[in-house]
């Protein structure tokens, strides 16, 4: 293969992170946009110097442009162009969590599955250094209690700030640990194995001055109980102003300790309490999967990728199981019935 000729599906600022970097490499041709808001995805093909080939749908993409692989960088609620990508038989990188429901998520896993299609998910905290060193330390002493969250401040209107119009609202998002602490319920399985069990409690009523259509908790803690005995206690917060908190992840096995720090997990390793290392996280990460996931497509080679699509659906389904916890007030066992 020449240049792997990319398309994008949704121009919002996650495709606009993936896409100034990958306009960069030099194996890579941009060639084709889509987004409902075509004005969004003719300012990027004019900012990043796309050809003028931006589309609305993306079955249009995919019947006018030739394709070698293709982004997918959409809301939780509104996917489904996969199974477009599928039917076109086009390799496909999808940012997480991967969808809001189950039972579509799963369509789409069965469709990879049965045209063996090379895929990949925006999990990037899988190709760090100190993410892969835990992992293969574990696989000898293995975690038996994690805890871990992100905890940021209260969502509110401000100029320029798009998001909040699907963040806020649960209905769309699935929620702050659906949508944004996905990233360490994936780290933690990916160190622990699966999970067998979810039971969440939430806060709601605190936060004030919110956007009109907030209706996602304002914090919430979850507890997982692992098939192989292990626990983890992971927390949301969308509410903490005064500081502190941000993105951490303790994983406590018998012999050593692994603390990550910030959103780029940065690990600090002990033993019997005496630091024995430090790893500091990567400052471009989107660069390190992308380049990944493009080497992948070029060589055909799916052993480049940390993160297929099938593997995301499992994610996905322990954070809406802790929705489901949410609504019933009780322990959810899975795996979870299709939505």
């Amino acid at each position: 293969m020449g240049k792997a000729r990319v398309g994008f599906i949704g121009c919002g600022g996650i495709a606009e992170a993936h896409l100034k970097g990958i306009v960069k490499n030099p194996d890579v041709e941009v060639v084709g946009l889509c987004d409902i808001n075509l004005a969004r995805a003719k300012q990027l093909a004019e900012t990043y110097g796309v050809k003028e080939r931006v589309f609305d749908k993306a079955e249009k993409m995919f019947n006018t442009v030739k394709l070698d692989a293709v982004y997918i960088c959409l809301p939780p609620f509104a996917h489904g162009a996969e199974l477009e990508a599928v039917k076109s038989g086009i390799p496909f990188f999808v940012e997480k969590p991967v969808n809001l429901y189950l039972k579509q998520a799963r369509k789409i896993a069965a469709a990879v599955e049965s045209k063996k299609l090379l895929t990949s998910v925006g999990y990037m905290n899988r190709y760090r250094a100190g993410v892969q060193k835990v992992r293969q330390l574990l696989k000898e002493d293995p975690a038996i209690l994690v805890l871990g969250g992100w905890i940021g401040g209260t969502p509110r209107p401000s100029p320029g700030v798009t998001i909040w119009s699907w963040w806020v609202e649960k209905e769309k998002s699935g929620g702050q640990f659906h949508e944004q602490v996905t990233h360490t319920v994936d780290i933690t399985r990916l160190f622990c194995g699966e999970v067998e069990q979810v039971h969440t409690f939430s806060a709601k009523g605190f936060n004030k001055n919110t956007p009109e259509n907030y209706t996602i908790e304002d914090a919430s803690v979850v507890n997982l109980k692992f098939t192989n005995g292990a626990i983890a206690n992971l927390w949301a917060s969308c509410s903490a102003n005064g500081g502190g908190g941000g993105v951490s992840l303790d994983v406590y096995a018998n012999n050593f300790t692994a603390l990550f720090t910030g959103w780029e997990h940065s690990l600090t390793l002990m033993r019997e309490k005496n630091v024995s290392d430090k790893i500091p996280g990567e400052p471009d990460i989107f660069a390190v999967e992308d380049n990944a996931f493009i080497t992948a497509v070029r060589s055909d080679d799916p052993s480049k990728v940390q993160c297929p699509y099938a593997d995301a659906v499992k994610t996905i389904e322990v954070t809406l199981a802790a929705n489901k916890s949410i609504e019933t007030g009780k322990p959810v066992k899975l795996p979870l019935a299709s939505d």
